[in-house]
């Protein structure tokens, strides 16, 4: 299905700050729709020539969670014209919101119709007035359940019926507050009314129940909320910006999104004016308890707090181990012994890099194409080669969980040390060395299909006559196939290139272990 800006840049004439205009309103028209109790439409009319009455298409739409739904099938991408969207095109020509008619059918489901325009304000001029109206919303609702409407439904149908006509006057939607990705709470959560003086002139169950949880047990109707706010918040601060948010949607301003706390529970609050035709009548303040919420994300984050403290002190006990067997090297007076303790040295120096990597992050993932550069960098500085090798990586790794990251560097850095030490002449080798030759050693990874494939490959003299992988007795290869089939559960080759030199190809699944 093709999304909203799509669907209107290939049928319509609208330009760009039409198009946004239109994303706000189809991320905030849930509001208007649980209100409404009904479907919401979105309906523009079609380019091309012009007909009577002229042809719409639907390019989003939204079912309430309040009342049924009056569809049972999707209508966007759907072209209606003809005297099915006569209502619509009334709507739009005369540039009111329109109500008359009789119910229409839908199959086995009466519906009422109803047609809202909107108008986009011009933001560049808000003194001369406000542009043409870009588009139209068929606001229809389901008659087969119709019944004498409680108090909490008319004052849902009567505030309903203010944001509709503000979406007529182009007041409606607000533009998003930087950092505000949600439109929660929504209606069904807890619903105020506020008339023009700031008074409680009605409060749902739900939202007597959250400031209940603040401390408040009296009832909320006739209270002037911004004070409350104010009175209940734990912090004074808080409370005093608190009520100048509800304070400011009463001057017609559409303030961000605000939490208060009082007594260990926490309500997020959400303010809206009332402006219908333009003439501040009071604010809409929509609430949630998200105590629950927010406990349990406080507790996601001490935990996520302590195992990265935990990554942070096994980084510094590595760190230590690797920092002890480099002093017990240089003790050590035979040559083997020291080198085996040198290459100690860096595999547990690799691991480390790993938790160093997970301690600075949020979850149990990491960027792998840092650390394999880190590995790279110090696999050339301790080669002892006569000939300078030259290392680069191509593609990326992307991010990895800890489980494959940690088996995956002692791999590469196995890897890395193997091509450098073994790939070319050593300097204390009596091999010469034609003056212009530069070694290098490409470590290449891209994803396909859920597996990781990774190569390192290296110009160098190549694998010895008679070579066997599986057969090799040195403690670095036999670590790398141990790892590479049993810990990351893939599959490694290591064979002579066809320009010169080796290659190692390992793959490794990167599906749930």
């Amino acid at each position: 299905m093709s999304t909203l800006r799509d669907l209107v840049e290939e049928h319509t004439t609208l330009g760009p700050a039409d198009i946004d205009h239109l994303h706000r309103l189809a991320g905030d028209w849930l509001l208007l729709s649980d209100l409404s109790f009904a479907d919401l439409l979105l309906w523009v009319p079609i380019k091309g020539e012009p007909r009577e009455p002229r042809e719409f298409l639907c390019v989003a739409q939204v079912r309430p969670v309040t009342a049924p739904t009056a569809y049972q099938d999707d209508q966007v991408g759907k072209i209606v014209g003809g005297p099915e969207v006569a209502h619509l095109d009334v709507a739009m020509t005369q540039e009111r919101i329109w109500r008359e008619g009789d119910p229409v059918w839908y199959g086995d489901t009466p519906a009422r119709h109803e047609a809202i325009p909107v108008r986009r304000r011009d933001e560049t001029d808000l003194e001369e007035g406000f542009s043409e109206v870009i588009a139209v919303i068929g606001r229809d609702t389901n008659l087969s359940t119709a019944r004498t409407p409680s108090q909490l439904e008319l004052n849902y149908l009567t505030t309903a019926d203010d944001l509709a006509q503000m979406v007529a006057d182009g007041t409606f939607p607000p533009r998003r507050h930087p950092g505000e990705i949600t439109s929660a709470p929504r209606v069904g959560d807890g619903l105020i009314r506020l008339d023009a003086s700031g008074k409680v002139t009605y409060a749902s169950p739900n939202a007597q129940s959250a400031y209940r949880r603040l401390g408040f047990n009296a009832h909320l109707v006739g209270e002037e909320l911004a004070k409350l706010a104010s009175r209940l918040s734990a912090d004074p601060l808080e409370g005093n910006d608190a009520a100048e948010r509800i304070l400011a949607s009463l001057r017609g301003e559409f303030p961000p999104r605000m939490e208060v706390e009082a007594r260990g529970a926490t309500v997020l609050t959400r303010a809206l004016p009332l402006l219908p035709a333009g003439v501040p009548i009071g604010a809409l303040v929509l609430v949630r308890d998200v105590t629950e919420v927010r406990r349990r994300e406080r507790a996601l984050m001490t935990k996520d707090a302590t195992i990265r403290e935990i990554h942070h002190r096994v980084k510094n006990n590595l760190q230590t181990v690797a920092a002890l067997l480099r002093l017990q090297a240089r003790r050590v007076d035979a040559p083997e012994a020291r080198m085996a303790l040198e290459e100690s040295v860096r595999r547990v120096a690799s691991i480390a890099l790993v938790h160093e990597t997970l301690s600075m992050s949020s979850d149990e993932a990491v960027e792998f194409d840092g650390i394999v550069d880190r590995v790279a960098t110090a696999a050339t500085e301790v080669a002892t080669t006569s000939v300078p090798v030259h290392m680069r990586r191509e593609g990326t790794f992307g991010v990895l969980p800890a489980e494959i990251a940690t088996s995956l560097v002692m791999v590469l850095n196995e890897l890395l040390i193997n091509a450098v030490e073994h790939g070319f002449p050593s300097a204390e080798d009596d091999e010469p060395v034609e003056p212009a030759t530069l070694g290098e050693v490409v470590v290449s990874a891209h994803r396909f299909r859920k597996q990781l494939h990774v190569t390192v490959a290296d110009n160098g003299k190549g694998l010895p006559d008679g070579f066997k992988f599986e057969g090799s007795n040195r403690l670095g290869l036999q670590i790398v196939r141990a790892l590479a089939t049993g810990e990351l559960r893939g599959s490694i080759e290591l064979r002579n290139r066809a320009g010169g030199g080796t290659e190692a190809v390992l793959v490794v699944p990167l599906g749930k272990r």
